[in-house]
């Protein structure tokens, strides 16, 4: 307990799934926590939860996708909190039925990339200044199993490999000045946004391929334990860790 006591927390897409467990936990473990998303009332709801079990919590509707909303996500965590420690980069969305290379659509991979990848640039740009006026802070970026083994579709794959890149570029930048950076690398995790993927629209022939570099008889990872990760390397135990990308998806792909 307390292990991220008088730290304050961003993080982002915390309406449901990894982000609400994350901010659950962080709540728990002393952080104050703003939380963020599109879908307000979602949000409201995580927030009253963090509210009713005693932890403090700003609940801030807001696009990562658009410059202008990540620096009021940051500005916001500011004004009521006086700093910024942590930030969690969880938002993400998942592309049209896992479409490979030779089908992917140019619509997807707008999408996909403005809010996994550019998002994840925007806010990592508003946050380290904030980090940077005190020599510290440590931004965790939600990748995926995909960005390291091209296991998804094209449009997908392409975002997370790009989000563990920046993590390493960000981690080089402000090496040395006590503002980290690192990714986590999920496999299958069972939350709604996987929960909604459709099998009729599912590009088979990847999926298929997929199915052969994967052990299907380990499971898949839960909300928390992505949680249990990202609090361990937002917390100052991980502090010696700086510019890593950690798969945690119980060995499925080894």
């Amino acid at each position: 307990m307390n292990r991220l006591e008088g730290k304050v927390a961003i993080i982002t897409g915390g309406n449901s799934g990894v982000g609400a467990a994350t901010a659950k936990k962080f709540a728990a473990e002393g952080a104050k926590v703003v939380i963020t998303a599109r879908r307000e009332a979602q949000l409201e709801a995580v927030a009253n939860e963090i509210k009713e079990a005693g932890g403090e919590v700003l609940p801030v509707v807001g696009d990562i996708s658009k410059p202008e909303d990540a620096g009021k996500m940051v500005a916001a965590a500011v004004e009521k909190y006086g700093k910024l420690d942590i930030l969690v980069n969880n938002a993400g969305v998942l592309d049209n039925g896992l479409k490979a290379i030779d089908k992917f659509a140019e619509e997807d991979v707008n999408k996909v990339l403005d809010i996994n990848t550019k998002g994840t640039m925007f806010m990592i740009r508003e946050a380290s200044k904030e980090m940077a006026k005190n020599n510290y802070g440590s931004i965790v970026n939600v990748a995926s199993v995909a960005g390291v083994m091209g296991c998804g579709g094209a449009a997908y794959v392409a975002s997370k490999a790009a989000v563990v890149g920046i993590t390493r570029h960000t981690a080089l930048r402000f090496a040395g000045t006590g503002v980290r950076c690192n990714a986590i690398c999920p496999g299958t995790i069972v939350t709604p946004m996987v929960a909604g993927m459709k099998p009729d629209n599912m590009d088979m022939d990847i999926f298929g391929q997929m199915m052969k570099h994967n052990d299907l008889k380990v499971a898949p990872c839960m909300p928390e334990d992505v949680a249990n990760m990202l609090l361990f390397f937002a917390s100052d135990e991980s502090r010696a860790i700086t510019g890593q990308s950690i798969v945690t998806d119980f060995g499925s792909t080894l």
